[in-house]
Formats: structure tokens, sequence, C-alpha cells
């Protein structure tokens, strides 16, 4: 499968929402063509590099989709994307406008795992948070008795280290992903 690649330096996990503010053409490009056909775009954690020039990147990433766009009073296009599958880049090339390509394999998806009796309080802690943090997180299904589901959010938003974040994204460990949150947390 190939995709458009958009480096950033952000982590997006399935189920998890992208907003963005678009002003590079080639940028331009990718969401006109991906809105046109419907396609999925992927996105991938920088390791060295810049988001507006050459970037080397990390080899898991997530598939986005864009679910909504607007044009900003500043002229700049706004769009919301929410993550998808998890993908490995297998190679990768650059077209004549700057944009990416990438050979892609689809990581399967992870089964959804009960939240364990003694990680309750974490599913009342993420839906106030997620209430509070206004309209990225209203379209999004909340899942709050999946662990993977819950423990994806928890280390989406909270303020940890870039590389612990894709860590977690390339792991399909979920009682790591809960020991990391409840350290967190400290619960």
């Amino acid at each position: 499968m190939q995709v458009p690649l958009f480096p950033l330096n952000t982590v997006l996990f399935p189920g998890g929402p992208l907003p963005l503010r678009i002003f590079e053409p080639r940028y331009l490009d990718m969401v006109s063509t991906c809105l046109k056909g419907d396609g999925p775009f992927g996105v991938l954690l920088i390791r060295e590099g810049g988001e507006s020039g050459p970037a080397t990147t990390h080899s898991i990433g997530t598939l986005a989709r864009i679910t909504d766009w607007y044009q900003g009073s500043d002229g700049l296009l706004g769009v919301t994307a929410v993550g998808e599958t998890r993908f490995r880049l297998l190679a990768s090339h650059r077209e004549a406008n700057g944009l990416n390509i990438g050979d892609v394999e689809l990581l399967p998806d992870e089964a959804p795992v009960p939240l364990p009796d003694e990680c309750r309080a974490m599913s009342g802690i993420l839906n106030s948070v997620l209430d509070n943090l206004g309209r990225l997180y209203d379209s999004i299904e909340r899942r709050m008795d999946d662990a993977n589901w819950v423990t994806c959010r928890f280390v989406e938003i909270l303020p940890i280290d870039l590389e612990q974040k894709q860590i977690c994204l390339e792991t399909c460990d979920t009682a790591q992903r809960l020991r990391i949150v409840q350290e967190l947390l400290d619960l």
C-alpha cells in the first residue's frame, strides 16, 4: 500500500484526534488528494530534522483520515484527522513537490482488553480530562472499558517524552502501557 507521509513532532495513536494547520503547498496538495479520494495519509514521528524541511522518521506510524477541515481567518487550512491503523514504513521516495510517499505494511489492530478492576479510576479521570479538552475529543468514540483505548488516550495527552510515546505506539503490550499510565497518574 502506498500513502502520502506527514512527518510530525507528534505521535498519533489509532482512535486519537490530530489537529493540523496546513500551509505548505505539498501538504495542501496531499489534503486535497486525500479528501477527493477519501484516502488516508501516514503520520510518523520525526527522529531528526524538522516538520518543514528534510526529516528522518521512525518506521512505525499511524494512518490518519481527515474528518473535518476549515479555512482559518489567517488563511491557513485547518484539518482534523483521526488515527486509524498502525503501519510499518517499508520504503519511501520524495516526489518533485517535496511530498514523501511511503510503501507501508499495515500492522494488526490491537484487540480490546478489559480494563482491570484495580484500574477503574483511570476511566473516570480520563473521561473528566477529555470533557475539559473541548471540541477535539467531542467526536471521538469513547471506550472507557477498553484498556488499550484508555491507555492510548492517556499516553497521547500526558506530557511525556515523544520517544516514550513512540515506544507505546510500537508495543502491543497493554500491561506495559497500564504501568506507565499508573506511574504517571501516581495511582
